[in-house]
């Protein structure tokens, strides 16, 4: 009894570490970000070129819809591809321990001996290693590969969509209901809040120091806001 209690509360506090959010939150973090950022400033750059309240709903709904499955299938692909490299690595260990067991037993050892055990110990360790499963923990090991840094294609990928639809729905919902004289500055003010309350989840989310993770999101979404309105006011374009 007291062992299975020894073993739950391990359980626990391994779950209470931060790296294991590492996968969905970088996906749900990148997708608000870039749906506040990216949506507001392409509506500060077309309001900025002067255009109808019409005209700037439209434009911003359709960055929105294409942002957000743009997103998604980006999201989709690239841990897709990430996926079937490390798929593509562990059929090749695989293999190498089928063919030169003794040569990828030495390769296990020399990795824990760079990480400070004596050539004895690491040498001894690696062999307990191999004994119990020599896969593991070359896939682990070696290709530095576990189920920390494992991520489903398909719930980054909603992951991403969702929350590029959630944070650029408030750039929306900012040109359907504010004034058109004040429509620049709601723009900014808007975001630069949204981008702040974003810092804060995200950082408390992931153990991460508040004020940098502030500093950061809002640094580049001025930068990139103000590019935008650069533009708009620089083509002055007439629709």
């Amino acid at each position: 009894m007291n062992q299975i209690n020894k073993n739950i509360t391990l359980e626990n506090y391994m779950d209470n570490h931060f790296i294991h959010r590492s996968n969905w939150l970088r996906a749900a973090v990148m997708g608000a970000n870039d749906g506040i950022i990216s949506v507001a400033s392409l509506a500060v750059g077309v309001v900025s070129a002067g255009v109808e309240r019409e005209t700037l709903v439209l434009a911003t709904l359709a960055a929105l819809v294409a942002g957000a499955l743009s997103m998604a299938a980006g999201e989709y692909v690239s841990v897709s591809s990430q996926t079937d490299i490390e798929k593509a690595d562990i059929e090749r260990e695989r293999i190498e321990l089928e063919t030169m067991p003794e040569v990828e037993l030495e390769i296990l050892a020399k990795i824990y001996q760079e990480r400070g055990l004596k050539r004895e110990t690491a040498l001894q360790v690696a062999k307990e290693f191999t004994e119990h499963d020599a896969l593991a923990a070359h896939v682990r090991d070696e290709l530095g590969i576990n189920e920390v840094n494992e991520t489903n294609p398909l719930q980054a990928a909603l992951a991403s969509g969702v929350s590029f639809v959630i944070g650029g729905g408030l750039p929306l919902l900012v040109t359907l209901f504010a004034w058109m004289e004040q429509m620049e500055i709601a723009l900014y003010t808007s975001t630069i809040v949204a981008l702040i309350i974003l810092g804060i989840i995200s950082a408390k989310t992931g153990g991460a120091k508040i004020g940098k993770a502030i500093f950061r999101i809002v640094i580049w979404g001025s930068i990139a806001m103000g590019l935008s309105a650069l533009v708009g006011y620089w083509f002055g374009v007439e629709f």
